[in-house]
C-alpha cells in the first residue's frame, strides 16, 4: 500500500483526515482495477487516471455546492461515460482495528477457488479468503489500494441471532493488517448496525468505478 490513495486511507483509519475545506484532491489510480471517489467531511478525493483539469471542470458543473459535487449522480454519470466503467452504489466506509485472539464462532475455511462466493470476490479483491459458519460466510481480501476488506453474508433463517456481528468481529481477529475495512450500503440499515455493533467506525463514503 504505497500509493497516494493508500496513504489517505491509512491516515483516515488513524483518525487523520484531509482538511475540511471544501476542496477536492485528485490523485492517480493505485492500479488499473481501482478507480473512484472518496468523500470525507468537507473534502473529496478522486482517484482516476484522467486529466485533473477536466475532472475539476466537471465537478464545478455537477453542483454549485462543492461539499456534495463529487457524490452527485451527475458527476458519476460523467465519469462513467468518460471511462466506460460503472458505479454500483455509494457506500459508507467503515474501519476497525485488529483484535487479538481467536474468533468466538467456529469457522471452516473454503479452499475451492471455484466456489461461487470465492469467484465473485476475486473480481474485486486479491488474496481472497472465505470462511463458512453455520448460517453465514466471512470474506476477507485486498480491495481498494490494497486495503484489507471484509464482507459477510448471513442466511435469512440465521438472522436476528447475532451471527452477522460475530462474523464482522471475527474479521478483526483474522485480518493480517492492523485494521480491516468494510463497505455498507447506507440504505441497508441492518448491515450498518451490525458492523457498528462489531466495532467498525464510519470514516466517509465511496463510489467505486468498476470495470465492466
Amino acid at each position: 500500500m504505497n500509493s497516494e490513495v493508500a496513504r489517505i486511507l491509512a491516515a483516515a483509519a488513524r483518525g487523520e483526515f484531509p482538511p475540511a475545506d471544501g476542496s477536492t484532491t485528485i490523485v492517480p489510480q493505485p492500479n488499473p482495477r481501482d478507480a473512484g471517489v472518496l468523500s470525507f467531511t468537507a473534502h473529496s478525493v478522486v482517484f482516476l487516471d484522467e486529466d485533473p483539469e477536466w475532472i475539476r471542470a466537471e465537478l464545478a458543473s455537477a453542483s454549485t455546492d462543492p461539499l456534495v459535487a463529487s457524490m452527485t449522480p451527475r458527476f458519476h454519470a460523467t465519469l462513467m461515460a468518460r471511462t466506460g466503467r460503472y458505479v454500483n452504489a455509494v457506500d459508507l466506509m467503515t474501519v476497525a482495528d485488529a483484535l487479538p485472539g481467536e474468533p468466538e464462532i467456529e469457522l471452516r475455511e473454503i479452499e475451492d477457488q471455484d466456489h461461487p462466493r470465492v469467484a465473485r470476490a476475486l473480481k474485486y479483491r486479491d488474496e481472497v479468503r472465505v470462511w463458512a459458519a453455520d448460517g453465514g460466510l466471512l470474506i476477507l481480501g485486498r480491495g481498494v489500494a490494497g486495503r484489507m476488506e471484509v464482507a459477510v453474508e448471513v442466511d435469512e433463517e440465521a438472522r436476528h441471532r447475532g451471527l452477522g456481528r460475530a462474523l464482522a468481529r471475527a474479521a478483526r481477529q483474522l485480518t493480517p493488517d492492523t485494521v480491516v475495512w468494510a463497505q455498507n450500503t447506507p440504505g441497508n440499515a441492518r448491515s450498518v448496525r451490525t458492523f457498528q455493533a462489531a466495532g467498525y467506525r464510519p470514516v466517509g463514503a465511496e463510489a467505486l468505478l468498476v470495470a465492466g
